[in-house]
């Protein structure tokens, strides 16, 4: 290890962290196991790269690009290097304000080369940006192409069409962007583990770069020679081929809650099939046959009980520093603080701690559950804390898996009790840390006595048989869906062979060190999307939360927004086949257009003593609108004026530019009536209340007149709708000083 001061540790273990928010395919999951690690921060004075060298770096690889920043304007942070990469990693970052509006750039070099690993770019979000994009995606990607040919740096990158790029919703505010990943080549053949992703802005600006690699330095490739035939590593996976039925647990990202969903996953024991020898390749290795599935193992028949009826603020300080203590003369432990914290009703208390030396710290926090003294979340850095005297040297492997995987499982009953009757043992081989030589552990959820994507306990168990994470995911869901509502089996596995293929690439098998292998394998492409599966209820593909498949509906002047605003998530349309975009609107369902328009999360639906509010006697919490009405109403688009909100009602344009000026903030000016005056024929029609609204509304062109009438009383259409919410999001974009709303 490199002989520096670390100052601080910023974990990056995906499995300890976060959850899964889709089903992986085989491959996906083989790869992952393998892109586990954690950043380590190094003080800048033990660092001979200067911040002028890496603005010079910058006007070289993007030249004239940020002429516009100043070298005051440009920051470096300290430098960082990985537990299983070693070489430093430098940090510049930029924020300026331009004519009043902020943007944001961020970029990260490897090495004494300085080679570009990381950048993103936040620039002014400008109409050319948003829908319609100035760019179309296939313009982006020759965008995108010709940019890689800047950083390619000799090596040949191909674009990967199948790249797992699960579809998100985005805000009608924020600019469109397109993401492609390239894949680095060997012998004219992709490797699975370097690959290079470039994101286009809508107006064809590239605005980001992530450059995925290993520390391998001496890497070796099976050779292309005397491969199996593609037909034949086929025939051997459909052969072979079996599909888990599942629950898929997920978040929708607009109102903060979990969605179920019931779906077929083609099993993922193999990563592929080994395109030299024609064995599978698995975690363990190339095997000649698959592993047996592992039978499903509950860790408790029955809920076990709390050891802790409550803990206060004291025990929990006293049980962080039992589990942080560190042997050391030269490292102190400081609990920082104890706060209390409250998700989905459940108070806990999170533990903040730092461990310190004469010149460096690192630290993070541990979270109970406060009714039960459980542990929630719990990482330990103390592992790869780097030492300031000398190097850490790499212990010794005192633990064999199946020991800690024994270890794991005690460390359960005591610190998790009451969650382990909803958990299984594991159904897939824990990751082994190569700085640590530890264990990490995931135990799905079992429901209904199928496995569960998306909910998971992780439990680490360190070398010499300590807890060094653990981490409950478990999420409080009531409804499940059936499992007879599932289509049968064998009409999944028919479809599966049928959307069939594989493609030749290489993956990692070993790495010692900084030498590392590649096994070239043919691995399975199901609907030509390695991370997709198949809805259990309708047995049609799907390749996320949210479907990249593209809706179509047609109407003479606002196709291209209806259809834009569907496949956003932002309309919603159960029957695409029966929509009619000349529908009539009703209040509810506008309001919920606009809010999902605008923002992510349904906010402030909390009253000043916590709990629920209830604006309009009709629209209680259990109300299907309720987090809609209620976030409406703390965004100042609607006023309660009255008991009651009629979400069925109709609603007009007058009604609609009313509530489109609250929203843009211009009440203030448009409530006074007396100030305009309507030169349109129907002017009579306005109701006097409404006329500034009216006024402003036409005049920005967001509900303009047609054929010099407004028609304040006609009912506002899907199509209607569609086409002025996006006029409204340009013009919260152009008002908006930052990059969100």
């Amino acid at each position: 290890m490199k002989n520096l001061k670390a100052i601080g540790t910023i974990f990056a273990s995906t499995a300890i962290l976060t959850s899964m928010v889709a089903a992986p395919s085989a491959s996906a999951n083989f790869v992952n196991h393998q892109q586990q690690k954690v950043q380590i921060t190094v003080a800048s004075t033990e660092t001979n790269v200067t911040k002028n060298e890496l603005i010079q770096r910058v006007h070289k690889l993007f030249p004239n690009r940020f002429s516009f920043v100043s070298n005051n304007d440009f920051h470096n942070s300290s430098a960082s290097f990985y537990t299983n990469d070693e070489e430093l990693r430098y940090h510049l970052h930029f924020s300026k304000n331009i004519n009043g509006k902020s943007v944001h750039g961020s970029f990260v070099f490897k090495g004494e080369n300085l080679e570009i690993e990381q950048f993103s770019y936040q620039p002014v979000t400008e109409k050319d940006s948003m829908f319609p994009a100035k760019v179309s995606k296939d313009e982006a990607r020759q965008i995108a192409t010709n940019f890689m040919g800047t950083f390619a740096n000799g090596e040949k990158y191909v674009i990967e069409p199948n790249a797992m790029n699960y579809y998100s919703p985005q805000l009608l505010t924020e600019p469109i962007r397109y993401s492609f990943t390239f894949a680095q080549t060997k012998n004219d053949i992709p490797i699975s583990d370097k690959q290079i992703n470039v994101t286009v802005q809508g107006n064809g600006e590239v605005v980001g770069f992530y450059r995925m690699s290993n520390s391998a330095e001496y890497p070796t490739f099976d050779d292309k020679n005397n491969i199996k035939d593609e037909q034949q590593a086929l025939a051997q996976i459909k052969d072979n081929l079996a599909v888990d039925l599942q629950y898929l647990v997920s978040m929708d990202y607009r109102t903060e809650k979990p969605i179920v969903s019931l779906i077929y996953q083609p099993a993922s024991t193999y990563a592929g099939v080994h395109a030299l020898t024609g064995k599978w390749q698995t975690t363990n290795g190339l095997l000649t046959q698959l592993p047996a599935k592992t039978k499903i193992e509950k860790l408790a028949t029955s809920p076990l009980p709390a050891k802790y009826n409550g803990i206060t603020v004291e025990q929990a300080k006293e049980m962080a520093q039992k589990l942080l203590a560190i042997d050391s003369k030269q490292v102190k432990l400081v609990i920082q603080s104890v706060d209390e914290v409250e998700r989905e009703g459940k108070k806990y208390l999170s533990v903040s701690y730092m461990y310190q030396s004469k010149s460096f710290g690192s630290g993070g926090s541990l979270e109970f559950n406060k009714q039960t003294g459980e542990i929630t979340q719990y990482y330990n850095n103390k592992s790869n804390f780097v030492m300031e005297t000398s190097e850490q040297e790499k212990p010794a492997l005192k633990i064999t898996k199946d020991q800690a995987l024994e270890s794991a499982i005690k460390y359960l009953k005591e610190y998790a009790p009451t969650y382990l009757h909803h958990y299984a043992k594991p159904v897939i081989e824990p990751y082994v840390e190569e700085h640590t030589d530890g264990f990490n552990f995931t135990f799905p959820r079992v429901v209904n006595g199928l496995l569960v994507s998306g909910d998971q306990v992780m439990v680490g168990i360190a070398a010499d048989g300590s807890l060094s994470n653990l981490y409950i995911g478990y999420q409080n869901i009531d409804e499940w869906p059936a499992i007879t509502a599932a289509v049968p089996v064998e009409d999944v596995e028919k479809k599966l062979r049928e959307d069939l293929t594989v493609k030749l690439n290489y993956v990692q098998q070993t790495q010692k060190d900084k030498v590392v292998h590649y096994n070239l394998l043919y691995s399975p492409i199901f609907n030509t999307n390695s991370g997709a599966y198949i809805d259990a209820t309708t047995g049609e593909w799907k390749n996320g939360i949210y479907s990249s498949e593209e809706v179509v509906v047609n109407h003479p002047t606002a196709q291209q927004e209806l259809n834009y605003l569907i496949n956003a998530k932002i309309l919603e349309v159960k029957d695409v086949a029966k929509f009619n975009g000349n529908e009539k609107v009703s209040q509810g369902e506008a309001l919920k257009v606009i809010i999902k328009s605008l923002t992510y999360f349904y906010e402030g639906l909390m009253g000043d003593r916590g709990e629920m509010k209830q604006s309009f006697t009709n629209i209680s919490p259990d109300h299907p609108l309720y987090s809609v009405v209620e976030r409406a109403v703390s965004m100042g688009i609607i006023k309660v004026d009255g008991a009651e909100f009629n979400t069925e009602a109709k609603i007009t344009r007058e009604e609609l530019a009313v509530w489109y000026m609250h929203t843009l903030g211009l009440e203030p000016a448009a409530k006074h009536s007396e100030i305009y005056q309507l030169e349109f024929e129907d002017a009579a029609d306005v109701n006097p209340k409404y006329i500034g609204y009216v006024a402003v509304a036409n005049a920005m062109g967001i509900l303009p007149v047609d054929k010099n009438r407004f028609n304040p009383n006609s009912e506002i259409t899907y199509a209607d709708l569609a086409v002025s919410t996006i006029r409204l999001a340009y013009e919260l974009a152009e008002k908006r000083t930052n990059n969100y709303y």
